[in-house]
């Protein structure tokens, strides 16, 4: 009986344990850490980098040296004229049945303007992927502080139903055994029915959003949508972390920001494409050399030692000089033009528009944090006020509707507290986003 008991609780043990090791605890930071890691989007602009990495070693390598070999093979089914011995060593010299040459050939680009302009492009366009990656990680962390934010509101909103169902029913119970020894109106008891019922309701549509807000959270995470997740923050610990007032006199410094890198990337790449377009007037120079051998036979007997094999050589240099083109280049070139004058304007639009976002989002900071203190003080004259009115209620001076005026006062006290401290996360992360302070 013993040794059983032992093996139950063992068992017991393992199954927690293993369900322990199965659920992932993160605070916000460890959830940031982990989807910049392992999120999709986040892995697959790492990946861009390191093809932008690959395609500017390929131009690179347009310009070193090439060799390339081939070896052709001729078999005269049908020959005209019979093959010819001059030298008459029994080997044929000409009009072979069969012949194989092996060629191989150096080539060398000496001068070409596209690519010196290739070259260029090659690093600005690693530079816009890493910018893109960036972006992205920017993206990512302001979703898992809205996901993590999200899941939180839910889990204190659970709470706080939970608490004002128990007071509800109280009050009910108490109320009702009140009508029923004739001192008090049932209308009395209905109205606590009434707000006990929509209070419920708001529980059980949260503990719905509960479930998806952990989806969404392990969605951005870059985890199953099902896994196990639970969250070591609170609520009201982050509000307090979150509100730096000194963020609001943080230096605007629109160069940083990553909106501005890439629409200055378009304009260099815009000035590029106008390079390589005036490039294209210029000659191109290259050099070869190239060297064969030539084996002639009436049968294919190439892969004996014997066989004689007759070695050819070249050198050369090929310049090509683009003359006429019917306007096709200089077409070309002004809608180059017109591409970086729109380039450069929409730089100059985007420092405009993000001085005004960096300001907005001061004042949307700033005011997440007024608001929040505003609301705290708000949540504790409603929950005065809603004592004040149960006592009152039941002393018999207030009716029931001034009761649950108070209650409904309250509820809605509560989830904007809760919002505030939200909005204080959020907007943070935008201000912090927008002014690249995120160390």
């Amino acid at each position: 009986m013993k040794n059983k008991l032992i093996l139950v609780f063992s068992l017991i043990s393992s199954i927690a344990l293993f369900s322990q090791e199965n659920t992932q605890s993160f605070t916000l930071q460890e959830a940031i850490d982990y989807a910049l890691e392992h999120n999709r989007t986040s892995k697959n602009a790492a990946l861009d980098i390191k093809a932008a990495e690959k395609q500017k070693w390929e131009t690179i390598a347009t310009g070193l040296p090439q060799i390339n070999g081939s070896i052709s093979y001729v078999n005269n089914i049908k020959q005209q004229f019979p093959g010819i011995d001059f030298n008459n060593d029994g080997v044929v010299d000409f009009g072979a049945k069969q012949s194989v040459t092996p060629t191989a050939t150096l080539s060398q680009l000496i001068f070409d303007g596209s690519y010196l302009v290739g070259l260029q492009s090659a690093k600005v366009f690693l530079e816009i992927s890493k910018n893109a990656k960036e972006k992205t990680d920017l993206e990512i962390r302001k979703a898992v502080i809205n996901a993590y934010g999200n899941v939180l509101l839910a889990e204190e909103s659970l709470g706080i139903f939970e608490r004002n169902i128990l007071v509800l029913e109280k009050n009910l119970n108490e109320t009702t055994k009140i009508f029923e020894n004739g001192l008090g109106e049932e209308e009395s008891v209905e109205q606590l029915q009434i707000t006990l019922s929509g209070v419920k309701s708001s529980l059980s549509n949260t503990i719905r959003l509960k479930d998806l807000a952990y989806q969404m959270f392990n969605i951005t995470l870059g985890l199953d949508i099902n896994n196990k997740t639970t969250l070591s923050d609170n609520l009201i610990g982050l509000a307090a972390q979150n509100t730096i007032l000194s963020l609001l006199e943080a230096d605007e410094n629109i160069e940083e920001n990553i909106d501005y890198k890439i629409a200055k990337n378009d304009k260099i790449s815009k000035e590029l494409l106008l390079k390589l377009e005036k490039s294209r007037a210029l000659p191109t120079l290259s050099s070869y050399l190239s060297g064969s051998y030539i084996g002639n036979n009436e049968k294919f007997r190439f892969l004996n030692n014997d066989q004689v094999w007759a070695g050819i050589a070249s050198f050369g240099f090929t310049l090509d000089i683009p003359i006429f083109g019917s306007g096709l280049k200089s077409a070309r070139t002004q809608r180059a033009k017109i591409n970086l004058e729109k380039a450069e304007d929409d730089l100059t639009e985007t420092e405009q528009k993000l001085k005004l976002q960096m300001a907005s989002a001061k004042s949307n900071y700033k005011f997440a944090i007024e608001d929040y203190e505003n609301k705290k003080q708000n949540l504790n004259l409603a929950e005065r006020i809603e004592k004040k009115n149960q006592t009152k209620y039941f002393e018999g001076i207030a009716s029931s509707f001034d009761l649950r005026q108070a209650q409904t006062q309250l509820y809605a006290s509560q989830q904007e507290f809760l919002q505030a401290m939200l909005d204080v996360i959020n907007k943070k992360a935008e201000l912090e986003t927008v002014l690249n302070t995120i160390k």
